[in-house]
């Protein structure tokens, strides 16, 4: 357990390891935990596509905290320290598991107000907490940062739809082995990788320096994304749901995201001249997070 003391509200706050089980193995985390007389709400939090909680999310869940807000962060199966192999598999149906899961574990703690929980999701997870509110009504708030929607066009040279085959092939074969066909996660424009817009290389500059996280991924995530699309749901989420927009987003394009936000019923934009990383990062984060956790302190009643 480590105790730390925010420099900005001097409210004190503890963070302790946490672990669940979900779909027979261990996932990771921690439990943020503000000093208060009663369970304080929770936030529930993972990060988006092949990555790890240690990428800047912990900036989030200790301003959360310093606000007198619980925060359950954790990392997917394969990735972080929790259990699970092929290591950095991208799945969204293993991905809503260890979320569904970790929701679970949170509304089991007698240190938090189970009642009162959040959902935030970044990216890829940020399509997650919209897919997940949308199919529990007790979900009190999310937070969307430029989340992934769905509804993106994909265009490959023919040299990467040819190399996007052969992976996939070589991946499906070496599964039965229990091994796996890695392909890249981030690369330069027009080279074979998940995300090569232009930005999409400033993704290393989130990566922890500790981390043993590896610019790969089972090309079997390839087959996933497609058939993914959590805007479709995005009018049953009935709940309060702030959506970060980045105007300049070359990743997760911000009418894509407007769009979703327009059918849930409660939703708020928060609009920001930037793109896709610029929202984990100084100086724009400190906007970012200072709305993000006035939104969830209105909305969880703390």
């Amino acid at each position: 357990m480590a105790s730390i003391i925010s420099g900005g509200s001097e409210m004190a706050y503890n963070r302790q390891d946490i672990s669940f089980v979900s779909g027979g193995e261990t996932c990771r985390g921690w439990l943020y935990l503000p000093e208060a007389e009663t369970p304080p709400p929770v936030v529930v939090m993972a990060h988006g596509f092949s990555a790890e909680r240690t990428f800047r999310l912990p900036a989030y869940a200790e301003h959360f905290a310093d606000a007198g807000l619980a925060v359950l962060l954790f990392d997917y199966r394969c990735f972080g320290d929790s259990d699970g192999t092929p290591r950095f598999w991208v799945d969204p149906a293993r991905h809503l598991d260890d979320w569904r899961a970790a929701v679970s574990h949170a509304r089991s703690l007698t240190r938090v107000d189970g009642g009162r929980i959040a959902l935030w999701g970044s990216s890829f997870s940020g399509g997650h907490v919209i897919t997940l509110a949308a199919e529990d009504p007790d979900v009190r708030a999310i937070v969307a940062q430029v989340p992934y929607v769905g509804g993106i066009e994909v265009a490959l040279s023919l040299a990467n739809m040819l190399r996007a085959a052969a992976a996939i092939l070589g991946d499906k074969i070496a599964s039965v082995f229990g091994g796996a066909v890695r392909v890249p996660v981030v690369g330069a424009p027009g080279s074979f990788a998940c995300m090569a817009a232009p930005e999409a290389m400033q993704f290393l500059d989130i990566v922890d320096s500790g981390s043993q996280w590896n610019n790969r991924v089972p090309a079997r995530a390839l087959t996933t994304l497609a058939a993914y699309q959590p805007g479709d749901v995005a009018s049953q989420v009935t709940c309060p749901a702030l959506v970060v927009v980045g105007e300049k987003d070359e990743t997760t394009p911000p009418d894509l995201a407007r769009a979703a936000a327009a059918r849930m019923p409660r939703a708020e934009v928060a609009s920001h001249d930037a793109g896709h990383f610029e929202v984990y990062m100084p100086p724009l984060f400190v906007q970012v997070v200072d709305e993000q956790a006035v939104f969830l302190k209105r909305h969880l009643d703390a």
